[in-house]
């Protein structure tokens, strides 16, 4: 992954709606969740979710998928894991200790 990349992956995700969705898609996993529902469990509304799922997929973070008039949101883990792969890469000088409860929690 380009520093470019990760710059940008990272900045959509520091913002404090933008972070929920994110870890509410992260948590469900390939399943994925309803528009309509992860605006819920985020507690915003609809068009704000909208709105923050939008600079998600334009960073590479989340994907979807409509069907009929139904969009289902999608954590894209293959990018997920390539960032955390450059954050990780030459972790502490290879200093196991220091990365093993990073490693662990992962």
């Amino acid at each position: 992954m380009k520093q470019s990349t990760a710059i940008k992956s990272l900045a959509a995700m520091a913002h404090d709606g933008r972070l929920t969705l994110m870890r509410i898609l992260i948590k469900a996993g390939e399943q994925g969740v309803g528009a309509g529902t992860l605006a819920r469990k985020a507690r915003i509304a609809a068009t704000t979710a909208s709105a923050q799922l939008n600079a998600l997929a334009q960073a590479g973070l989340v994907r979807s998928e409509r069907q009929g008039r139904a969009v289902t949101y999608y954590a894209d883990f293959r990018h997920l894991n390539k960032l955390m792969a450059f954050l990780m890469h030459d972790c502490c000088q290879g200093r196991e200790d220091i990365c093993a409860e990073i490693l662990r929690r992962a």
